[in-house]
């Protein structure tokens, strides 16, 4: 080859857009993971529509979504739709915020609860409840975003100090040290107040019971917002994944990419948190999962994994009604017993490694 076209072919390739990561599973094997996942929601869906202390019919169910107020059509449309739609949500909301986490990290353990976001937003919500008397959830969402923001900030600077700038390592041990650092503040504000404890505990163990029916709705925005800004990036993300200097010698605007990723995080991580409170290991479980079937293709991950997170947060729901009836389990419990299992399992088969493609 000549010189000519020895320089010819570099110039484009500099020139060229990001390349999309090696295939890795085939479009076949992604579009069946993805209508399998939109099964196993609608599935979630009428489970969480019908199970509970009293059981209903799935007749009934439906009876009811079309508008029938026989039978236990006061329970369902009044009572376990807006738990359900809240659930999905918040599902929604924190698989993609997972996905997102651990690709503009290059860290499996970017779950945003793991990273300080949700320990921040839990902060920021105690702050609120104790200093300026909030009352709604509605009113959490802004302290949320704001306490999220802060300490997902703070996270980064501090893992991203010194020799080797913000490795997966450092990020997870500055994550533990932020999260570790404000709950402590969190936990004296709620013990100097017992009127603080009283409202900041009923939120904060991560639970869909006993939420406004109108909030919902109100969450919506906001979550929409978010995924859109997610899938929109993730092209973006592909590049990323590359390595930061082969991303900007293709291109990409790093430092835009993760500052975007971590806003589409921080919108999404904080409503959920200011919604259902800090619900965790379902940004972390999720994208791994997802991950193995679809490959490492975030224009396949992100919205995968939005739906897994939907799935098993209404999963973990009913699991919760079932278990300790006539009672129930919160959410957050059993997402926890799950996740738990699941991070260590990762930790002895050696998979905390950086995410490269």
């Amino acid at each position: 080859m000549g010189v000519s076209d020895t320089s010819a072919s570099t110039a484009d390739a500099v020139q060229a857009p990001p390349a999309p990561p090696p295939p890795g599973r085939g479009r076949p094997a992604r579009t069946v993971a993805l209508l399998v996942l939109l099964l196993a929601l609608v599935a979630a869906v009428f489970a969480s529509l019908a199970i509970g202390s009293k059981p209903v019919a799935l007749g009934d169910v439906l009876a009811a979504l079309t508008g029938s107020r026989e039978g236990d059509a006061v329970v369902v449309r009044d009572l376990r739709l807006p738990r359900t739609v809240l659930g999905l949500l918040v599902g929604l909301a924190l698989g993609a915020a997972g996905a997102v986490a651990q690709d503009i990290t290059r860290n499996p353990l970017g779950d945003p609860g793991l990273i300080g976001v949700s320990a921040g937003a839990a902060f920021a919500v105690a702050a609120g409840i104790g200093l300026f008397s909030l009352t709604h959830s509605y009113q959490y969402i802004w302290f949320a975003f704001l306490g999220g923001a802060l300490a997902g900030l703070l996270a980064y600077t501090v893992g991203g100090t010194g020799y080797g700038g913000a490795t997966p390592a450092k990020l997870a041990l500055a994550g533990a040290a932020v999260t570790l650092f404000l709950g402590s503040f969190t936990s004296a504000l709620v013990l100097l107040d017992v009127n603080t404890l009283d409202q900041y505990r009923s939120w904060a163990v991560g639970s869909l019971a006993g939420r406004d029916a109108a909030l919902g709705p109100q969450l919506a925005p906001f979550v929409v917002i978010g995924l859109v800004l997610a899938i929109a990036l993730s092209g973006r993300l592909n590049a990323l994944a590359l390595g930061d200097d082969l991303a900007t010698t293709l291109g990409a605007k790093v430092r835009t990419t993760r500052a975007l990723g971590a806003v589409a995080v921080i919108v999404l991580t904080g409503a959920a948190v200011a919604a259902a409170g800090p619900v965790t290991f379902v940004g972390l479980v999720i994208p791994h999962l997802v991950r193995a079937v679809t490959g490492p293709d975030a224009r396949w991950l992100i919205p995968c994994s939005a739906l897994g997170g939907g799935v098993l947060l209404l999963t973990a729901d009913v699991i919760g009604r079932v278990v300790a009836r006539p009672g129930e389990l919160e959410a957050g419990v059993i997402t926890a017993v799950i996740g738990a299992p699941f991070l260590a399992v990762m930790v002895k088969r050696g998979k905390l490694r950086e995410h490269t493609r």
